[in-house]
């Protein structure tokens, strides 16, 4: 460990950025799996008991998807369920409205890799800068040199290159990190957006048009009148 710290000490004061910047993108990774981890590991099975609760009770279906109301696909799929008798319209804008929410959510950090990776190979470049700099101001060419002066030389070069290192480690590092996270909600996207497709689908076809057909149906059935001989004098 110490054999760590003595190598990152010889980096320059230039470091101490640089390795914020590695603490920083290490604790959004770290919080980022703990966001998708449980999702991805459950959102499966989640959505298919939704789907199919939905189809023989709305009421159910809205129970099911409030239990996994801690995970992103449970908000996304009770929005719609807890709304009383919609129109499609207002069922497709309910989730929409939770999707949105969501997917904002998933890109959280996201800004912060980026800034990452675009400052962290600066911070290298001026770690290399300034130990360039300690490099030339340690030479007196006139002298001739002497050991001493070597030893700082070497010193500026080696703090040049590590702080140079560093600053592509962690850069790296966040880009990897980045990527990873936006092709995750890339999936997530589509996957909510089928989920929704389905969920809508299954509320026109199995409640919504049936209860408009048996409304029309109802509105439009003819009057009935009871026979001649049953009529009493005073329902003529």
């Amino acid at each position: 460990m110490s054999t760590v710290f003595t190598f990152l000490a010889q980096g320059g004061p230039v470091m101490v950025p640089i390795l914020g910047a590695s603490v920083l993108t290490l604790a959004c990774a770290l919080e980022r799996g703990l966001f998708w981890w449980p999702l991805l590991r459950r959102e499966g099975q989640i959505v298919a008991e939704v789907l199919t609760t939905a189809r023989f009770s709305l009421e159910e279906a809205h129970q099911v998807a409030a239990a996994a109301q801690d995970l992103p696909i449970g908000r996304f799929l009770v929005a719609p369920l807890r709304l009383k008798q919609p129109s499609p319209e207002t069922f497709r804008l309910a989730m929409e409205t939770a999707g949105d929410r969501e997917f904002v959510k998933m890109r959280k950090g996201d800004k912060l890799l980026e800034t990452i990776v675009a400052v962290a190979p600066l911070l290298g470049l001026l770690g290399t800068v300034t130990g360039l700099i300690a490099t030339f101001a340690s030479l007196d060419i006139g002298s001739g040199g002497s050991g001493e002066q070597a030893n700082a030389a070497a010193a500026g070069i080696g703090e040049a290159l590590i702080t140079t290192a560093a600053g592509m480690v962690v850069a790296i590092l966040a880009l990897l990190v980045f990527r990873v996270m936006v092709t995750l909600q890339s999936q997530q996207i589509d996957y909510f957006s089928d989920a929704g497709n389905e969920l809508e689908l299954i509320y026109r076809q199995c409640w919504y048009e049936p209860a408009l057909l048996a409304s029309a149906q109802v509105a439009n059935a003819p009057v009935s009148f009871p026979p001649a001989s049953d009529r009493t004098p005073e329902s003529v």
